[in-house]
């Protein structure tokens, strides 16, 4: 079993940083006050236009019936008054909660909007809505096919051929263990998907919520979260094709949801919280190799409050914006310039 290599300096780095960062550029909450009494789980996208779509659920409280995907614009340099843009109402009037709605935008074809519907996450199953004006309005509800749920939290990621490769897993629905990561890959733009297991004998990690990273060549790296806390790696050779058995790195995790992304200049960035137990803080490391990472940010610090279920991109002018939980209340918008965030000897 291979683990990640720390520079002996990390816990330091950490321990410097704060959001007064010169390379945060631009700190703000996309709605205040919250609409609805709770949030979690955002997700963003660059659409066609240039313009950031945000997501994430919110109402009441995770896992009530009223939660619904709500969704804002950044336009002209202000996000726009949240909207909910689905719902888990059913044919027969019955309303379930929605859960972890993921954006993409593919190279070709409409903004997808994935999501989840149903009472649990053991018993949800996989939603897509798609857009054709960047967000503005969207199509009809279609559910996912039997077994299909979607990219789970993070984003999907286009490999050359212009395939769409979800990383997802599943909660409860197999032998242990109970959490499963597995990928999902469609050839023709969502209409049809194939199920890509991965290695979990007896003794793996419980892991789900995957990321994907570009490693060169036809080589991808997958991280995320567990129950045994510590982030999870996995690799394939073959660009999704098939995968490694999981191997835990020596980065902690408290099991929270993670988010990771590979910049165009090679070096990966991944946001997680860097703890062992509760979801603070908030942090980014980065890396040239996925082996070894550096401290980069801390982008939140409070004891005992939640910072979590970050999502990361990397814009076409180069910049890289997060979004993330603010204690289960409002959600956060962070810009970063790449080019202030150096490795630490």
């Amino acid at each position: 079993m291979h683990t990640i290599r720390l520079s002996i300096l990390f816990i330091a780095a950490f321990a410097r940083l704060d959001a007064a960062d010169p390379a945060i550029l631009r700190s703000e909450f996309i709605f205040d006050p919250n609409p609805v009494p709770s949030c979690h789980a955002t997700t963003l996208v660059e659409a066609k236009d240039h313009s950031l779509v945000a997501a994430w659920f919110a109402g009441t409280a995770e896992g009530k019936d009223d939660v619904g995907i709500w969704s804002s614009r950044l336009s002209e340099g202000k996000w726009t008054v949240p909207v909910e843009v689905a719902t888990g109402v059913q044919t027969d009037g019955k309303r379930l909660p929605c859960w972890n709605p993921v954006l993409f935008q593919p190279r070709e074809g409409a903004l997808m909007l994935f999501y989840k519907v149903g009472p649990s996450p053991s018993a949800w199953w996989g939603m897509l809505r798609t857009s054709v004006d960047n967000g503005l309005t969207w199509s009809e509800p279609t559910r996912l096919p039997e077994n299909i749920l979607g990219p789970i939290k993070n984003k999907p990621v286009q490999l050359p051929d212009g395939s769409i490769l979800c990383s997802s897993s599943a909660e409860g629905l197999r032998p242990p263990p109970a959490w499963q990561i597995h990928f999902e890959r469609s050839a023709d733009a969502g209409k049809t998907w194939q199920f890509i297991p991965v290695p979990q004998p007896d003794g793996s990690p419980a892991a789900i919520q995957p990321s994907i990273l570009f490693l060169g060549g036809e080589k991808l790296m997958a991280l995320g979260r567990t129950r045994v806390s510590k982030v999870f790696s996995t690799t394939s050779a073959d660009l999704g094709k098939t995968w490694s058995p999981l191997t835990l790195l020596d980065l902690p995790n408290p099991s929270a949801g993670t988010d990771a992304v590979t910049l165009k200049d090679g070096r990966h960035l991944l946001i997680y919280n860097h703890t062992a137990s509760g979801r603070s803080p908030l942090n980014l490391a980065i890396s040239r190799d996925g082996l070894k990472w550096d401290a980069a940010l801390v982008l939140e610090d409070e004891p005992r409050m939640e910072f979590s279920y970050p999502a990361i991109i990397q814009t076409s002018d180069g910049l890289i914006h997060a979004t993330y939980t603010w204690k289960r209340k409002l959600a956060k918008h962070v810009v970063i310039d790449p080019a202030k965030l150096g490795e630490r000897e």
